[in-house]
Order: structure tokens, then C-alpha cells, then sequence
């Protein structure tokens, strides 16, 4: 496996890759071009700034997170084709730019869904917290308007207030999708860009829906192992996987984490590897230290389950507390996050070492 660390880009990141460098554990960054909006091309000279910039600083550009994909795409909307050409554009640029891997989702209308951005943790640390109670009882319409004011002045991904302020709209085009809609619509993009994937050698890495259920009546697809096999024997390419991220599928506590990575061998090309603590089943959750016994996973397994499987992608740990006084994006802190790449190298070397001794 190869340590990384998600950055936004020198205009949206309140870490610096110097910072990130200095961790000595993480050696490469998944970044992206923040500012882009789904459906527009990224550009051959805008990839290469990006990854410029990235070595000059003695790192790697180790992939992307992400290429977003526009709802026209997800619904089979007006302007679905003209997208795809546009993402086979960027990906054509990727490719020619020494870039292989791009995660990426196919969540309706929201990323990700967290109830609150700032819980605050025994210890005084504040995390990102998902309360079903709390999503049954507000509008959707003013979802973004809950959590907006703890921020921290940046934009969070999956949340544009440019894109926030077409909620309405943008529920009313997934009025009817269902669930096997959404698979066909996904089926139709993948078949449309596996041909210069194939080419370029570019992995794509979906990611699971946060959390794994349905929220505010919409359809979720990738959710569990059936799921995922499903959408990977609908298009059986070995370019299309998955970003296995533990926080996501672990948001439902019957995913068995270590079975689903041995069950997908050869297909996760990329993983986020994070713990989440459980307050009420499954209808409270919220974001721990990286540490096994402040959360509920166990992490020492899930490392060992992608260390038996051969991984050999890029890793990074995932969403951080807010410790230390921090001021930053939410989950996306360096401090956190460096102590949580710490560990999981830890936890690798000794499986390794443990391995050679036998």
C-alpha cells in the first residue's frame, strides 16, 4: 500500500503539502480540481499544474477525488451524453498525464449526509455526526442551512452552495428514479468509459453512499457486497472497482468489513480507512479516532484483511476529529489525520514484519 493524504488544492485547503509532507508517513496526495463543475472538461495543462505543483513539493499525485459526475448522468437526463463525452475528455487528460486512478460516486443529490459537523467527543475533540432522528425531523430543502455554519469558512465537497441552492430542483429530477434505475443509469456511463480507461490503464474507484441506507426517500445503490458484485458483473472490466472506505459501509453495522475486502480482491483500488462509534444501532453514529478502542472497528482486522489480499493501492485515512484547536475543514484537519496515518502504518508494519518472521 502506498500512504496518502486528501488535499483540495492550494486555493481550498487549509493544509499545506509542506505540512503534509512533513507527516514522513504520507508520500503522495489524491487530489482534485476543486473548482470544476460536473460535466466540464479538465484540461491537459490544468491536470499537469496540479500534479506540477503536487512534486514540487516531494510528493506524488497518486489519483483523483474526484471527477464528479452530473446528475444528467445519474437520471438519464437532458445532456447525459454531452456529459459523458466531457468525462471521457477528462479522463483522456488524466491519462495522458500519468494519472490511473479516479474515485468517484453515484449518490443522488447529496455526497454524504451528516446531521452535524462539530459533535463534541468526551475528551473535547468535535466530530462529524450523523442522528437519524435529526434527518426525520428537518426539510431536506434546509439541510445545507443546518450544518453551513460549521464549516469553518471553507466549502465542503458534495455541499456547493452553488449546488445547494438547486435543492428543489435537483430533488424533483430524481422524482421516480429507483434503485434499479440508478443501476442502469450507472451500467450506461461505465460501458461509456471503460474503452479509454482500458486505454489509459485508468482504475475507477466508486464510492459507497454515506451512510448506506436510503435518506430523505432517495435511492442508494452502493451499499453492500451484493451491491457492489452486482455492479461489478453488470460491467465485469477490471478498471471498474471500488474506493473501499470503511467508514461508509460501515455505517451499517451487518456490512462485515474484512469478509467484503477478501471478497473483493483485485477490485478496491483504493481505500479510505477510518472508525466510526455507534450511540443507538445504527441510527447514531458518529466519527472516532483512527484507534480501534475509541470507536467501533476493528482496525487492526481491516488492515490485516487488505494486507492478505495483496492491496497495493493508495490508502489514506479518512475523516479526522478536530483536535488541538484546529481550525479547518470539517474532517479534513491535518492533526487528526497525520496521527491516523501513523497508526495505520503502524498496524501495517507490524502485520508485515509479523508475516516475514513466520
Amino acid at each position: 500500500m502506498k500512504m496518502t493524504m486528501r488535499w483540495f488544492g492550494s486555493k481550498y485547503d487549509t493544509v499545506t503539502l509542506r505540512q503534509i509532507r512533513q507527516t514522513a508517513y504520507v508520500k503522495g496526495v489524491i487530489s482534485t480540481l476543486y473548482g470544476k463543475m460536473p460535466g466540464e472538461v479538465w484540461s491537459a495543462a490544468e491536470i499537469k499544474s496540479l500534479k506540477d505543483e503536487v512534486e514540487e513539493a516531494g510528493l506524488t499525485l497518486d489519483g483523483i477525488e474526484s471527477v464528479n459526475v452530473s446528475d444528467a448522468i445519474k437520471t438519464a437526463g437532458e445532456g447525459r451524453d454531452k456529459d459523458i463525452d466531457a468525462y471521457i475528455q477528462t479522463l483522456e487528460n488524466l491519462g495522458k498525464n500519468d494519472i490511473h486512478m479516479v474515485c468517484y460516486n453515484f449518490m443522488p443529490v447529496f455526497d454524504w449526509t451528516r446531521t452535524e459537523l462539530a459533535r463534541v467527543r468526551p475528551d473535547g475533540s468535535t466530530v462529524m455526526a450523523y442522528s437519524q432522528k435529526a434527518v426525520d425531523a428537518i426539510d431536506p430543502e434546509k439541510m445545507f442551512d443546518s450544518i453551513a455554519g460549521d464549516m469553518n469558512g471553507t466549502v465542503m465537497p458534495g455541499w456547493e452552495p452553488e449546488r445547494m441552492a438547486r435543492i428543489k430542483d435537483l430533488f424533483k429530477m430524481y422524482e421516480g428514479i429507483t434503485e434499479d434505475a440508478l443501476f442502469g443509469n450507472l451500467k450506461y456511463f461505465l460501458e461509456a468509459i471503460m474503452p479509454v480507461c482500458d486505454k489509459y490503464d485508468i482504475k475507477m474507484a466508486i464510492h459507497p453512499d454515506d451512510p448506506s441506507w436510503s435518506v430523505f426517500g432517495l435511492p442508494r445503490i452502493i451499499t453492500s457486497l451484493p451491491n457492489i458484485q452486482r455492479m461489478m458483473k453488470m460491467v465485469d472490466n477490471p478498471h471498474n472497482g471500488v474506493t473501499f472506505c470503511a467508514g461508509s459501509y460501515g455505517t451499517n453495522p451487518e456490512n462485515d468489513l474484512p469478509a467484503m475486502i477478501r471478497a473483493l480482491k483485485g477490485r478496491i483500488h483504493f481505500a479510505h480507512v477510518r472508525n466510526l462509534q455507534f450511540n443507538d444501532g445504527r441510527n447514531d453514529f458518529e466519527e472516532a479516532a483512527h484507534l480501534s478502542s475509541d470507536g467501533s472497528f476493528d482496525m487492526n482486522a481491516i488492515v490485516r484483511a487488505l494486507y492478505d489480499i495483496g492491496f497495493e493501492g493508495p490508502i489514506r485515512p479518512d475523516h479526522g476529529r478536530m483536535i488541538w484547536g484546529e481550525k479547518a475543514m470539517p474532517g479534513y484537519g491535518l492533526y487528526d489525520r497525520a496521527l491516523g496515518a501513523a497508526y495505520i502504518c503502524g498496524l501495517w508494519e507490524a502485520i508485515e514484519k509479523s508475516e516475514a518472521e513466520k
